[in-house]
Protein backbone atom coordinates (compact mmCIF):
# COMPACT_ATOMS: atom_id res chain seq x y z
CA UNK A 1 0.00 0.00 0.00
CA UNK A 2 2.70 2.35 0.57
CA UNK A 3 4.61 2.06 -2.26
CA UNK A 4 1.66 2.74 -4.48
CA UNK A 5 1.03 5.94 -2.47
CA UNK A 6 4.94 6.67 -3.05
CA UNK A 7 4.42 6.15 -6.31
CA UNK A 8 0.93 7.94 -7.02
CA UNK A 9 2.58 11.02 -4.98
CA UNK A 10 6.35 11.34 -7.36
CA UNK A 11 3.64 10.71 -10.52
CA UNK A 12 1.75 13.30 -8.92
CA UNK A 13 4.65 16.11 -7.81
CA UNK A 14 6.53 15.45 -11.16
CA UNK A 15 3.76 16.72 -13.27
CA UNK A 16 4.64 19.56 -15.41
CA UNK A 17 3.63 22.00 -17.95
CA UNK A 18 5.15 21.02 -21.43
CA UNK A 19 4.87 23.99 -23.77
CA UNK A 20 4.29 23.05 -27.65
CA UNK A 21 7.05 24.72 -28.52
CA UNK A 22 9.29 22.19 -26.16
CA UNK A 23 7.88 19.63 -27.73
CA UNK A 24 9.78 17.63 -30.30
CA UNK A 25 7.32 16.47 -32.88
CA UNK A 26 7.76 12.81 -32.14
CA UNK A 27 4.15 10.87 -32.36
CA UNK A 28 2.74 8.99 -29.55
CA UNK A 29 1.30 5.89 -30.35
CA UNK A 30 -3.03 6.10 -30.29
CA UNK A 31 -3.02 3.45 -28.02
CA UNK A 32 -0.89 5.59 -25.53
CA UNK A 33 -3.32 8.61 -25.76
CA UNK A 34 -6.33 6.02 -25.52
CA UNK A 35 -4.94 5.18 -22.33
CA UNK A 36 -4.92 8.28 -20.89
CA UNK A 37 -8.54 8.98 -22.14
CA UNK A 38 -9.79 6.15 -20.12
CA UNK A 39 -8.07 7.39 -16.96
CA UNK A 40 -9.93 11.16 -17.91
CA UNK A 41 -13.33 8.33 -17.40
CA UNK A 42 -12.46 7.76 -13.70
CA UNK A 43 -13.13 11.09 -12.50
CA UNK A 44 -15.13 11.56 -9.32
CA UNK A 45 -19.05 12.95 -9.75
CA UNK A 46 -21.85 13.71 -8.83
CA UNK A 47 -24.57 11.90 -9.60
CA UNK A 48 -23.06 9.81 -12.61
CA UNK A 49 -23.59 12.48 -14.53
CA UNK A 50 -20.15 11.49 -16.38
CA UNK A 51 -19.49 15.32 -17.59
CA UNK A 52 -16.70 14.95 -19.50
CA UNK A 53 -15.92 15.01 -23.08
CA UNK A 54 -12.57 15.24 -25.40
CA UNK A 55 -12.31 15.89 -29.10
CA UNK A 56 -9.26 13.89 -30.49
CA UNK A 57 -7.00 15.40 -33.22
CA UNK A 58 -4.62 13.30 -34.09
CA UNK A 59 -3.08 15.96 -37.03
CA UNK A 60 -2.61 19.04 -34.75
CA UNK A 61 -2.66 21.12 -38.17
CA UNK A 62 -6.04 20.46 -38.43
CA UNK A 63 -6.85 22.33 -35.11
CA UNK A 64 -5.23 24.70 -35.92
CA UNK A 65 -6.10 25.69 -39.15
CA UNK A 66 -9.29 26.10 -37.37
CA UNK A 67 -8.23 27.96 -34.87
CA UNK A 68 -6.67 30.15 -36.42
CA UNK A 69 -9.25 30.90 -39.25
CA UNK A 70 -12.10 31.17 -36.05
CA UNK A 71 -9.36 34.04 -34.77
CA UNK A 72 -10.02 35.67 -38.38
CA UNK A 73 -13.57 35.44 -38.57
CA UNK A 74 -13.49 37.13 -35.17
CA UNK A 75 -11.58 39.74 -35.63
CA UNK A 76 -12.29 41.60 -39.65
CA UNK A 77 -10.72 44.92 -40.45
CA UNK A 78 -8.52 46.60 -38.44
CA UNK A 79 -9.10 44.15 -35.41
CA UNK A 80 -7.30 41.19 -37.30
CA UNK A 81 -3.79 40.50 -36.46
CA UNK A 82 -1.38 38.19 -38.44
CA UNK A 83 1.23 37.68 -35.90
CA UNK A 84 -1.89 36.45 -34.00
CA UNK A 85 -3.37 34.58 -36.80
CA UNK A 86 0.62 32.97 -37.44
CA UNK A 87 0.76 32.24 -33.79
CA UNK A 88 -2.40 30.14 -33.70
CA UNK A 89 -1.75 28.50 -37.28
CA UNK A 90 1.82 27.34 -36.03
CA UNK A 91 1.22 26.50 -32.34
CA UNK A 92 1.15 22.84 -32.53
CA UNK A 93 4.08 22.36 -35.19
CA UNK A 94 5.75 20.39 -32.63
CA UNK A 95 3.00 18.70 -30.68
CA UNK A 96 1.55 14.92 -31.25
CA UNK A 97 -1.98 15.03 -30.72
CA UNK A 98 -4.42 18.13 -29.61
CA UNK A 99 -7.56 17.72 -27.22
CA UNK A 100 -10.13 19.75 -26.82
CA UNK A 101 -11.90 19.21 -23.37
CA UNK A 102 -15.27 20.56 -22.39
CA UNK A 103 -17.90 19.96 -19.92
CA UNK A 104 -21.16 18.31 -21.35
CA UNK A 105 -24.16 19.23 -19.14
CA UNK A 106 -25.87 16.32 -17.83
CA UNK A 107 -29.62 15.75 -17.73
CA UNK A 108 -29.43 16.04 -14.15
CA UNK A 109 -31.03 19.28 -13.33
CA UNK A 110 -30.43 18.90 -9.53
CA UNK A 111 -26.94 18.78 -10.06
CA UNK A 112 -25.15 21.83 -10.18
CA UNK A 113 -23.06 23.30 -12.97
CA UNK A 114 -20.16 24.23 -11.05
CA UNK A 115 -20.02 20.87 -9.76
CA UNK A 116 -20.12 19.26 -13.38
CA UNK A 117 -17.52 21.57 -13.95
CA UNK A 118 -14.91 20.33 -11.41
CA UNK A 119 -15.89 17.09 -12.44
CA UNK A 120 -14.85 17.45 -15.56
CA UNK A 121 -11.76 19.89 -14.58
CA UNK A 122 -10.84 16.23 -12.36
CA UNK A 123 -11.26 14.24 -15.35
CA UNK A 124 -8.68 16.12 -16.97
CA UNK A 125 -6.18 16.01 -13.97
CA UNK A 126 -6.42 12.50 -14.67
CA UNK A 127 -5.55 12.60 -18.13
CA UNK A 128 -2.29 15.15 -17.17
CA UNK A 129 -1.23 12.55 -14.49
CA UNK A 130 -1.21 9.54 -17.27
CA UNK A 131 0.22 11.77 -19.51
CA UNK A 132 2.83 12.46 -16.74
CA UNK A 133 3.52 8.35 -16.43
CA UNK A 134 4.17 7.82 -19.74
CA UNK A 135 6.96 11.05 -20.12
CA UNK A 136 4.02 12.36 -22.24
CA UNK A 137 4.38 16.44 -22.09
CA UNK A 138 1.17 18.36 -21.70
CA UNK A 139 0.24 21.96 -21.73
CA UNK A 140 -3.66 23.00 -21.24
CA UNK A 141 -4.57 26.14 -22.62
CA UNK A 142 -7.35 28.84 -22.71
CA UNK A 143 -6.09 31.17 -24.57
CA UNK A 144 -7.02 32.57 -28.42
CA UNK A 145 -10.41 31.83 -29.49
CA UNK A 146 -10.48 28.96 -27.05
CA UNK A 147 -12.96 30.59 -24.44
CA UNK A 148 -14.98 32.49 -26.90
CA UNK A 149 -18.31 31.16 -28.01
CA UNK A 150 -17.25 30.80 -31.67
CA UNK A 151 -15.07 28.27 -30.79
CA UNK A 152 -17.60 26.27 -28.97
CA UNK A 153 -20.14 26.97 -31.51
CA UNK A 154 -17.87 25.73 -34.25
CA UNK A 155 -17.51 22.47 -32.62
CA UNK A 156 -20.59 21.47 -31.93
CA UNK A 157 -21.01 21.98 -28.05
CA UNK A 158 -24.78 22.53 -26.86
CA UNK A 159 -25.55 25.87 -25.22
CA UNK A 160 -24.95 24.91 -21.29
CA UNK A 161 -21.91 22.95 -22.68
CA UNK A 162 -18.35 24.50 -21.78
CA UNK A 163 -14.73 23.84 -23.34
CA UNK A 164 -12.21 24.12 -20.58
CA UNK A 165 -9.41 24.14 -22.17
CA UNK A 166 -6.89 22.76 -25.59
CA UNK A 167 -4.63 20.10 -24.46
CA UNK A 168 -1.62 19.79 -25.95
CA UNK A 169 0.33 16.57 -26.35
CA UNK A 170 3.74 15.56 -26.83
CA UNK A 171 7.16 13.84 -26.24
CA UNK A 172 9.79 16.20 -25.15
CA UNK A 173 13.88 16.38 -25.14
CA UNK A 174 13.87 17.38 -21.95
CA UNK A 175 10.92 17.09 -19.49
CA UNK A 176 10.78 19.43 -16.85
CA UNK A 177 12.57 19.28 -13.37
CA UNK A 178 12.00 20.42 -10.08
CA UNK A 179 9.07 22.50 -9.11
CA UNK A 180 8.21 24.84 -6.10
CA UNK A 181 4.96 26.12 -4.35
CA UNK A 182 4.76 30.08 -3.59
CA UNK A 183 3.18 29.73 -0.60
CA UNK A 184 3.65 26.97 2.14
CA UNK A 185 1.27 24.60 2.86
CA UNK A 186 0.96 25.27 6.82
CA UNK A 187 -0.84 28.81 4.97
CA UNK A 188 -3.29 26.72 3.09
CA UNK A 189 -4.61 24.20 5.62
CA UNK A 190 -6.59 24.99 8.95
CA UNK A 191 -6.69 22.07 10.95
CA UNK A 192 -9.36 21.92 13.58
CA UNK A 193 -8.96 19.58 16.74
Amino acid sequence: MENTFTAIAENIKKRRTVKPSQMNGNKIPNGHVASILELADWAPNHGNTEPWRFIVFEDPTQYTAQHAELYKAANPGESFNPTVYTNLSNQANAASHIVIAYRKRGDLPKIPVFEETIAASCAVQNLLLGATALNIGAFWSTGGMVLKPAFAEHFGLGEEDAVLGVLFLGYTDSYPEGGARKIPLEEKIVWNK
